[in-house]
């Protein structure tokens, strides 16, 4: 069993200077960033809806943008997404697990080894499969025992990197922004496909709080309730929270949207993604009677990150005739992940 170690994640540059010159204070905020027209865009658009005396002027209150996290604002080519790789280690390493994972868990996580070591492709639907599996495979675990599986995974060397652990692994400009956002008054929620509890303990250290974290959930039951239902059991001071084996939601594509009118209430007016699993939140976004922008972020930097250039820039041409702003890492981003991280090869144990 992996033993918990709360890693320190990077510091989320302030927002704010001693200095009164604007000119100043927008040049500290994006220092991680090159001058683009993705970060223009940004920027003119929260100019324009923060201005009282613009036609396009958003209360506070509604100032609401969603971020997917994987690939968005936290690296997912280390091999592969965080929570494929904890699943592998999960079923296939971890000694208190890997003897007593079910016959279907097991050849998920076979699965994701296969991909990642000799790039065998996933089976159709696999984020499915992957999904179920997970909710067996961290089942009885109380929600306290999985945050600290998940960060002591975290607090691990991110393979491909060298000066990084996967839970330090945030892109800076990104990072920027959320700042950026706040200080103009925006709010801002996590919408993931990732497990729910594994984005909570991931973006615990960047100072997003639980209640804005919206991903894939199972159904939870009280430690001593057993299969009676919950609206017929009274759950005592000292019982605890565990995790069942029952999938609820792959938090993906409509699902997000789906997701986000039942647990935020509101149509978001800004909305960030890298993905097809994204599309349907931004949609979402853009059908919108305030003024609204959708971004997607293309992982197009083959020299500082793992990626594929040209499969980004395909993905680049599809999402700017969406009527999404695209964000190019390689052109983009002065920094990914921050000073003293390299790029070196994917590495693997036997």
């Amino acid at each position: 069993m992996l033993v918990a170690i709360l890693t320190c994640g990077p510091v989320m540059t302030s927002c704010h200077s001693d200095d009164d010159d604007e000119t100043i204070v927008v040049k500290e905020r994006f220092n991680s960033w090159n001058k683009c027209e993705a970060l223009t865009a940004l920027q003119e658009y929260v100019e324009d809806v923060t201005n009282p005396k613009s036609p396009n002027f958003i209360k506070e209150e509604d100032r609401i943008a969603t971020f997917d996290m994987d690939g968005t604002f936290v690296g997912e080519l280390y091999p592969t997404y965080f929570e494929y790789n904890l699943l592998e280690y999960r079923v296939l390493d971890d000694p208190s697990y890997k003897n007593k994972a079910p016959e279907d868990v097991r050849q998920a996580a076979q699965a994701i080894r296969d991909f990642v070591r000799h790039g065998t492709a996933l089976p159709d639907h696999f984020d499915m499969q992957h999904a179920q599996a997970a909710a067996k495979a961290y089942a009885g675990m109380t929600l306290a025992q999985f945050d600290a599986y998940v960060k002591a995974y975290a607090s691990l060397p991110a393979n491909g990197f060298t000066g990084m652990t996967y839970g330090q692994s945030f892109y800076q400009p990104m990072l920027e922004v959320f700042n950026y956002l706040k200080a103009n008054g925006f709010t801002f929620y996590v919408v993931s496909g990732s497990d729910r509890f594994i984005c909570r303990a991931l973006v615990e250290s960047i100072g997003i709080a639980p209640n804005r974290v919206i991903g894939m959930d199972v159904k939870l039951v009280s430690s001593s309730q057993g299969e009676e239902a919950g609206v017929n059991y009274t759950m005592g001071k000292e019982e605890n929270l565990i995790r069942t084996d029952e999938l609820i939601i792959k938090n993906l594509k409509t699902n997000k949207v789906l997701q986000i009118s039942q647990e935020i209430g509101k149509v978001p007016v800004l909305s960030f993604g890298n993905s097809s699993g994204d599309c349907s939140m931004h949609n979402y976004c853009l059908n919108n009677k305030y003024r609204s922008a959708a971004f997607m972020l293309v992982a197009d930097d083959d020299t500082r990150d793992h990626a594929n250039r040209e499969k980004a820039l395909s993905l680049a041409s599809k999402w700017r005739d969406s009527g999404y702003h695209v964000i190019s890492m390689r052109d983009d981003f002065r920094t990914i992940y921050g000073s003293g991280v390299q790029k070196v090869d994917f590495t693997f144990s036997e």
